[in-house]
Order: structure tokens, then C-alpha cells, then sequence
């Protein structure tokens, strides 16, 4: 069923029959089957046939697509047209094959008995050009096929291999071993400095941290719970549903200076004290009969003796003062006062026209900072008796967090990125992020800030900003960095520390 067998009967019985060579149609299709016409034809019963739910006489357009071209291209190899070989059309003169002795003169095309084309290299066929719909992409080679021995690998398995673009590995010393896959300047989870995700078994939003030297931190969010974590075990409740027991948001903690005790406080008055030591803590809501909303709490001196301010979104500030043992007391009136409430809460005062107070930090039991919405920063220097203000004017975007060291010395973080510092009486932007920063917190010479996805830090205040992002479940809400570690929380219960 080859070219060269229609030829050669030709050249060799001229006058003959012409019935001798030609083939049956089922020997014909099976060769039909194997060239780009079958392809197309095929295609074509496939699209026709789809569309008879447009019309049902498209089938017959199916039918008609797909049987009509073998018949027509059989009809023409019978009338002496066409060679009796389909294939023939597409691989074009074939040249004997070399090699092989003299004594073999078969035709490349010639079948072999399972009615297989016999495999031609193009080391066999040097001046052909080897069409590149010789073969359909869906027909497949007979693996009994044997290639020529001068060539060891056979074509098609020279051309599937250089279809693919072969990439060197780096244990066999490619390119790519020195390529980075990634740009330097962008930060990456190796490059975390420490940082590193916790596992806190819970959905609920963290809105606040602290870090207690020593003693691990406290994470506080949604529904009053209380976390502690960083202490080497595992992360434990501390309160599930705030100190009142009534699953009051949680926005602000932190902890004396000792790290002896933490507060805790939120919505509709809820505040509270946890004995790090024992772990036991005690409802202190509602302040003075106050149930605002309270938006953060900063504390300062050692334990027993503390300094407490409270801010909500009303622009209030609430001093707060819890003494154990005060200055002078007798054994009697120790006792005496050992079963009075050791709090005390002074009257709520409005730093400034009265726009919710968005940050508070004490950095001695004296001296601390808060500021609002409308770009106040006020300053305190008798525990937040009085207030007087010192900044901001002109930011561009809406302060959202305060840090301070000490006096005269203050960060503001804004929401359009930007971190504001105070050098007495002077005020200097800077640009942190591009976004909004969510958090800000300072501990030495160190300082930290976080928006949704990233942590901002610095070594020293005069040092550049260095962004590290973060694989987080949601977006970081706050910060808080100590002497030997760091802690940011966010949504979906996410909690990083260093």
C-alpha cells in the first residue's frame, strides 16, 4: 500500500491492468485514517453534529462532512487519478531506502504485515524535508516500529524533547542557581527577622497587645477574650468573655512597669486587672458609672501602685489611681483599707472639643500623651489631672496611635501612612507606608508599626524603616515590642510574635 508499489506497477507492466494495483476500501480507510483530511472530517461530524439542537438537519451536514471525503478521494484513486495510498498526499515522493544493501528496494511507505508504515529517519532520506503534518498530533508510533541503527534516537522522540524548554537545575549548576526568583527589594517570609505566625485556635478579632518582659504578652479582641501567649507553651485563655463576664468588646491592655499586673478595657465600660503571677483577675467596669465605649487604656508605676487613663470616643480622658498600700498608712488603717477598693477614679475631662480620643500612653506615672481624631495631641504632666495640647496642626490624614519614651519625646501614626514625631516644640512627618498604619509602639531605641499586611521597624530613631511582610489569615491591627520580643495581632485570630 505504498506510493512506489502504484508507480513501479506502472512503470513495469505498461499496457496492464490497472486493477492489479489497486487496493480495498477497507485497506484504504485504515490508511485514510491516519492523514490530516480524517482530522479535519472528523472535526467537522463533531461541530455539525453539536449544532442539531439549532436544527436537525444539521446532522446530515455531520453525516455528510465525515463520509464524503473518503469516498471522493477512493473514487479517484480507482479511476487512476490519485495514488492508491492517501498518505501519499502528504509525504510527497519517497526516495528508496540507502543502507540497507542493494538487495532491498522497499519503499519507505511499504506496510509491513500488521499494515504499518515502515519508519524513515531523515538520516534515510538526507534531501527530503520532513513535512510537519506527516503524521496527525493524535496518531501514535508502533512500538514494534524499529528505527534506523545509525541513529539512536528516534525523530519524534528528538522533536517532542525539543518542544520543551529545559530549565538547569541548581544541583547541576545551572543559570538559575545564581538567578534570583524574586526582586531583592521586595520583602519575602525569609526575610520574617524573627517574626512568625501562632497558632490561637480561635476566629475571633485581636484588636490590642501588649508585651510583658518576661512574662510573655496579652492579646485582647472581640467578645472580651484575653490571650496570653509568648511564654514558650502553647497560647492559653486568660478570659473568655471579659472581666465582666458579659462579651463586651476588648480594645485596649497594658501592663505596669514591673509587669506585675495587666488592665484590660472596651465597650460599655468594660475594664479590668489580671494578676500575671496567679492569673486571677477582677472586674473594675463601669468607672465612676461610666459605660462608654472605651477605646484604650494606658498604665504606668509598679504594681500596687498604678496610674491608669482611659480613653473613649466622646474626646474624654478618665485618671484612674489603684493604691494597696498608701503613703503612711498604720497597720490598723492598712487593714482597714485592705477591705476598701483599692481604685479610685477622678471626673472625666475632654483634652480637646470633644473628638474620640484614638491613642494614650503614660511614660511615668506623671508624664504621658493622648490625641484624637481631629489632629490634637495633648500632653499631661500630673497623671492626667490636666491636659495641654502641643500639636498637631495640618496632617493630612486622621491620627490613629501614639508612643512615647519620655517627655517632650512622642510618635503620632496617621492613617495615610504617615509617622509624626515631637521634638519639643517641633513637629516632622515622615513617610512609613504607602497605606494606612494600623498600630504604633516603642521600647528603647526600637520602634514599631504595622498596617494591614506588614511590620514596620527601626533599630535606632535615626535609622531607616525597614518593612517586613507577613503571611497572615487577616489584616494586623496592632503592636507591641519589649525588651526581648514582639507581638502583632489582627483579624481571624491572627497573632505573630518575634
Amino acid at each position: 500500500m505504498s506510493t512506489r508499489d502504484t508507480r513501479a506497477a506502472g512503470n513495469e507492466n505498461e499496457g496492464g491492468d490497472g486493477d492489479e494495483d489497486r487496493i480495498g476500501f477497507g485497506e484504504f480507510f485504515r490508511s485514510y485514517t491516519k492523514t490530516w483530511v480524517h482530522a479535519v472530517a472528523t472535526a467537522g461530524l463533531t461541530a455539525f453534529g453539536t449544532l442539531t439542537f439549532v436544527h436537525r438537519w444539521f446532522a446530515v451536514l455531520a453525516i455528510a462532512s465525515y463520509v464524503v471525503p473518503p469516498v471522493a478521494l477512493y473514487a479517484r484513486q480507482a479511476s487512476g487519478d490519485e495514488p492508491a495510498d492517501p498518505t501519499t498526499e502528504l509525504e510527497g515522493e519517497a526516495e528508496p531506502i540507502e543502507g540497507r544493501g542493494s538487495s532491498d528496494t522497499r519503499d519507505p511507505q511499504t506496510p509491513d504485515q500488521d499494515g504499518v508504515p515502515a519508519a524513515t529517519t531523515r538520516s534515510e532520506r538526507p534531501n527530503e524535508r520532513q513535512p510537519e503534518t506527516a503524521v496527525p498530533p493524535e496518531t501514535t508510533v508502533d512500538a514494534e516500529t524499529e528505527p534506523d541503527r545509525s541513529d539512536p534516537e528516534p525523530v519524534s522522540e528528538r522533536r517532542d524533547r525539543a518542544d520543551v524548554d529545559p530549565k538547569p537545575s541548581p544541583r547541576d549548576g545551572g543559570e538559575n542557581e545564581s538567578t534570583p526568583d524574586h526582586d531583592p527589594d521586595q520583602p519575602r517570609s525569609d526575610r520574617s527577622h524573627g517574626w512568625h505566625p501562632v497558632e490561637t485556635q480561635t476566629d475571633e478579632t485581636f484588636l490590642d497587645a501588649t508585651v510583658v518582659d518576661g512574662a510573655g504578652a496579652y492579646a485582647v479582641g472581640t467578645n472580651g477574650l484575653v490571650l496570653e501567649t509568648g511564654t514558650g507553651d502553647a497560647p492559653s485563655v486568660v478570659l473568655a468573655d471579659g472581666p465582666g463576664a458579659n462579651a463586651n468588646d476588648l480594645h485596649g491592655v497594658d501592663a505596669t512597669g514591673d509587669g506585675a499586673a495587666v488592665w484590660v478595657a472596651g465597650d460599655n465600660g468594660a475594664v479590668g486587672r489580671i494578676d500575671v503571677e496567679t492569673g486571677r483577675h477582677t472586674d473594675y467596669s463601669a468607672p465612676n458609672d461610666l459605660t462608654d465605649n472605651l477605646s484604650g487604656i494606658a498604665v504606668d508605676g509598679t504594681a500596687g501602685g498604678e496610674t491608669i487613663l482611659l480613653i473613649n470616643g466622646s474626646g474624654e480622658v478618665l485618671r484612674g489611681r489603684y493604691d494597696e498600700e498608701r503613703p503612711g498608712e498604720t497597720e490598723e488603717t492598712a487593714q482597714r483599707a485592705a477591705k476598701t477598693n483599692p481604685l479610685t477614679w477622678g471626673d472625666p475631662i475632654k483634652p480637646g472639643s470633644g473628638s474620640s480620643c484614638s491613642g494614650v500612653d503614660l511614660v511615668d506615672p506623671s508624664t504621658g500623651y493622648c490625641c484624637d481624631t481631629s489632629d490634637g495631641v495633648f500632653e499631661t504632666t500630673d497623671g492626667g489631672q490636666s491636659f495641654d495640647r502641643i500639636g498637631l496642626e495640618s496632617a493630612d490624614g486622621t491620627l490613629v496611635a501614639l508612643a512615647a519614651l519620655e517627655r517632650g519625646d512622642c510618635l503620632v501614626a496617621a492613617d495615610d501612612g504617615v509617622v509624626h514625631r515631637y521634638d519639643e516644640p517641633t513637629w516632622t512627618p515622615e513617610r512609613v507606608a504607602d497605606g494606612s498604619l494600623t498600630d504604633l509602639d516603642r521600647h528603647g531605641e526600637r520602634t514599631a508599626a504595622c498596617d494591614s499586611g506588614a511590620i514596620y521597624e527601626r533599630a535606632t530613631p535615626t535609622a531607616d524603616w525597614e518593612r517586613i511582610e507577613l503571611e497572615t489569615e487577616g489584616a494586623l491591627l496592632g503592636v507591641s515590642i519589649g525588651a526581648t520580643g514582639g507581638i502583632a495581632v489582627g483579624e481571624e485570630g491572627t497573632v505573630v510574635e518575634r
